[in-house]
C-alpha cells in the first residue's frame, strides 16, 4: 500500500518518506479501512518534530476517513463497504491514516452518515470531537456570553458554531481580517483581534465591564492572562483543551480564588469512555442533520505531505488540511 512515514524527528522535507509498505490485515475486533482522506491536525505535526517515536517508523495522522474493506474475527461482516470515520487513529500506536489502509478497533471507526463527504469527516477526529466536548463542559450556555480563543481555528470555528446553536452570545479571538470574516460567519457576535488589540479591554468593552461568562481555550499559556485582568466574570468558567507552552505555567491564583473561577483541562485523545460516546453521538447527530459549516483549507496529495505539514506549521490557512493517500 502507498504510505507515509518518518523513522525520526525533524522537519517534515527532512524526516517524511512515501513508499510501499505491506497491507495491514485485522484481527480480532478491528476492522479495516480503505482511507479516502487523512486530516493533518497541529498535533500531528508536533508529534513528527518532537515526540519521541516510540517504533520503528511511523505513519502519522490520527484523523481520517473511508470505507471498511475487511473485518476481523467477531466484528460483524455487515461492517464490510460501511463509510466511517475515524479517531485516534495514531494515538498511541505506529500505524496511522496517512496510508491507504489502516486497521483498528471497531469502535474507532464510527458509521458515517451517507450524506457526509470523506475530505470533511477527517476533520472529525480531532477537530470537532474536541470543540463539541469543549462546549458540552460548559453546560448550559443559553443567555450567556462565551469567548473562544482562536475562534477561526478548525477547532474554534467548530466551537463558535456550537456555542451559537446553545443559545451563548459568542466573541472570538482571531489574527486577521480574514479570519475574523469567517469567525462572524460561524455566527460569532464581535472579534478581537489578539495581535492589535488588548484583549482583555476589549472583552470588558464588549461585556459592559463585566467579562464573559465562559472562555473555550486553545492556549493557556496566554489565555491565563485573561483570569488577573478581568477577561472572565465572577463564577465563570475556562475549558481548556491546548497551550503553547507545556512547562509550568503560573496561575493568578487570587483572581482564581476571590471570583470562584472554574478551571477545566481536557486531552482529546484520552476523554472517558462515556464523554467519548456522549462527543461521537452527537457528532452522528449534528452531521446527519447539516446543522454545522466545514471548511477544508486545502486537499494535497500523499506525495505532497511534506507540504500539508508545512501549511499547518504556517497557520495561514483557514480550514483544516487534508491528504488524499489514493
Amino acid at each position: 500500500m502507498r504510505a507515509a512515514w518518518y523513522s525520526k524527528n525533524g522537519d517534515a522535507r527532512d524526516v517524511l518518506v512515501v513508499g510501499e509498505l505491506p497491507a495491514p490485515t485485522p484481527g480480532p475486533g478491528e476492522v479495516r479501512v480503505k482511507v479516502a482522506a487523512s486530516g493533518v491536525n497541529p498535533s500531528d505535526v508536533k508529534a513528527r518534530g518532537v515526540r519521541p517515536l516510540g517504533a520503528e517508523r511511523v505513519v502519522p495522522h490520527s484523523d481520517g476517513a473511508g470505507v471498511i474493506d475487511a473485518v476481523g474475527d467477531g466484528v460483524s461482516p455487515g461492517r464490510l463497504g460501511e463509510r466511517v470515520w475515524i479517531w485516534n487513529g495514531q494515538w498511541q500506536r505506529p500505524m496511522g491514516t496517512a496510508a491507504e489502509f489502516i486497521v483498528l478497533p471497531e469502535v474507532q471507526a464510527v458509521r458515517l452518515h451517507e450524506s457526509m463527504d470523506f475530505t470533511v469527516a477527517a476533520c472529525f477526529g480531532i477537530p470537532l470531537m474536541t470543540a463539541v466536548h469543549a462546549v458540552q463542559r460548559l453546560g448550559d450556555i443559553a443567555g450567556k456570553s462565551v469567548l473562544v480563543i482562536g475562534a477561526s481555528s478548525a477547532v474554534g470555528h467548530y466551537a463558535a458554531q456550537l456555542a451559537v446553536i446553545g443559545g451563548a452570545r459568542v466573541i472570538g479571538t482571531v489574527g486577521s481580517e480574514s479570519k475574523a470574516q469567517h469567525a462572524l460567519a460561524a455566527g460569532v457576535d464581535a472579534t478581537i483581534d489578539y495581535k492589535t488589540e488588548p484583549v482583555a479591554e476589549r472583552v470588558k468593552q464588549l461585556t459592559a465591564g463585566r467579562g464573559v461568562d465562559a472562555i473555550v481555550d486553545m492556549d493557556f499559556s496566554t489565555t491565563v492572562q485573561l483570569l488577573a485582568g478581568g477577561g472572565l466574570a465572577p463564577h465563570g468558567a475556562l475549558v481548556s483543551y491546548g497551550s503553547n507552552v507545556y512547562e509550568d505555567i503560573a496561575v493568578p491564583y487570587r483572581a482564581l480564588l476571590w471570583n470562584s473561577f472554574s478551571l477545566h483541562f481536557f486531552l482529546v485523545y484520552g476523554l472517558a469512555p462515556q464523554d467519548r460516546r456522549i462527543a461521537i453521538d452527537r457528532i452522528s447527530r449534528m452531521t446527519a442533520g447539516k446543522v454545522l459549516s466545514h471548511t477544508i483549507g486545502a486537499k494535497f496529495g500523499i506525495d505532497e505531505i511534506a507540504a500539508a505539514h508545512e501549511a499547518v506549521e504556517a497557520g495561514k490557512l483557514i480550514g483544516n488540511v487534508i491528504v488524499e493517500p489514493g
